[in-house]
């Protein structure tokens, strides 16, 4: 295939952009891919023991309020009517997460009304009322009051960062979101469900197009194939979805991100814990949640003979390791900011998807940014043959 389109990552920022590029415009495009399958950090697939199917880079959960997103979507798969729920285990006890009436009334054995819980949780907040936090441990008892926030915010972040929050910063949170009702439905857009056939099956159906090839344990920096970085740029339009640095050959520095390492066990019980995501709220277990995969899935029937869960763990990234979360420090922003003048002065390569722009995208928006792209950037240089300007960091 000789490529009109090179695309570098297969996740749905990238699969996006060389759909619509194959379908709306006819081009010929190549999507190159380091990891063995498809899909990004969106990948499934089926744990063999068990046949329950296991996100393989933690729970991946689709909801929007993006109309054109939905209807896009809704192209490639079906979705359940899967709501997305959360609970918390403290001090041994289960609450329903995020914080609700249920979860106040609960944790001060109360049976408080919506107006009597939003008095006290201001009276709590008010120790610090008046002040200008510095630090998240600060900030999260301005905004919620200490007992709720050292009950379920400040150990469960604290392993998420490897930090105690008294030492991050308090533009971490701007708000933490407190329901003076019953309602414990985890996203609150309106449209809200889980694949019927899995990720793997939406995200092949967007690639099976007679335009796209799909280069699979590929580095777009091997110099070994006719796709890589030294042959194509400034010869075909790229889209670029790897980590912004490492396309700079980190000349400006490493970004700084959080990744997540797995432990999964099959066990040999039907359910282990009721529901698909538990957090484990204290310092003293060192897991943040448990995931139970065939909750994704009750209209599957699955066998009830064994289960599979995933603890999930939190650390800094390193060399080597998959980033997940970007971090953003002052360093980093401070990075940030030459990566982005490095962009806009390639030779017609955009970069997008959360490693491209150093951004943490939930799936809906990484799909909605890539039809932006589209609109504003590949189809006026393939359509109208206007110039495409590179970039798409900021900062």
């Amino acid at each position: 295939m000789n490529a009109d389109l090179v695309v570098v990552g297969s996740g749905f920022f990238g699969l996006t952009i060389a759909e619509r590029a194959a379908s709306e415009l006819g081009l010929k495009v190549v999507v190159l891919d380091r990891r063995h399958h498809i899909g990004g950090n969106a990948y499934s697939e089926m744990e063999p023991e068990t046949g329950i199917e296991v996100h393989r880079y933690g729970a991946h959960l689709f909801h929007t309020s993006n109309e054109r997103v939905w209807e896009y979507v809704n192209r490639f798969t079906t979705f359940t009517d899967y709501v997305h729920k959360v609970y918390g285990v403290h001090k041994g006890e289960v609450y329903s997460l995020p914080i609700n009436l249920a979860t106040i009334n609960q944790f001060f054995r109360a049976n408080l009304t919506p107006g009597e819980a939003k008095a006290l949780i201001q009276e709590q907040a008010g120790e610090l009322a008046g002040t200008d936090p510095q630090n998240l441990n600060d900030k999260g008892i301005q905004l919620i009051g200490r007992p709720l926030y050292e009950a379920f915010i400040k150990h469960y972040t604290g392993k998420q960062w490897q930090t105690d929050p008294k030492d991050l910063p308090a533009g971490i949170i701007s708000r933490l979101p407190v329901r003076y009702n019953y309602d414990n439905r985890y996203f609150n857009d309106k449209y809200e469900g889980l694949p019927t056939n899995g990720y793997t099956a939406w995200i092949e159906k967007m690639a099976d197009h007679p335009n796209i090839e799909v280069r699979l344990n590929t580095d777009f920096f091997d110099d070994s194939h006719e796709y890589s970085k030294s042959k194509v740029v400034g010869k075909i339009p790229v889209v670029y979805t790897g980590p912004v640095d490492r396309y700079f050959d980190f000349v400006e520095g490493d970004l700084s991100w959080r990744t997540i390492d797995f432990e999964e066990e099959v066990l040999p019980v039907g359910d282990f814990q009721g529901t698909s995501v538990v957090n484990y709220n204290d310092a003293d277990v060192d897991f943040t949640r448990i995931i139970e995969p065939r909750h994704f899935h009750p209209e599957r029937g699955y066998q009830e003979e064994k289960t599979v869960i995933m603890r999930e763990f939190s650390r800094f990234a390193e060399k080597g390791d998959e980033p997940y979360y970007p971090i953003n420090t002052a360093d980093d922003r401070e990075k940030l900011l030459k990566y982005r003048d490095l962009a806009a002065a390639e030779d017609m390569v955009l970069f997008g998807g959360r490693l491209g722009t150093y951004k943490y995208l939930d799936m809906h928006m990484a799909i909605g940014s890539a039809l932006s792209m589209f609109d504003n950037k590949i189809r006026p240089a393939f359509a109208d043959g206007l110039k495409m300007e590179s970039g798409g960091v900021d900062a």
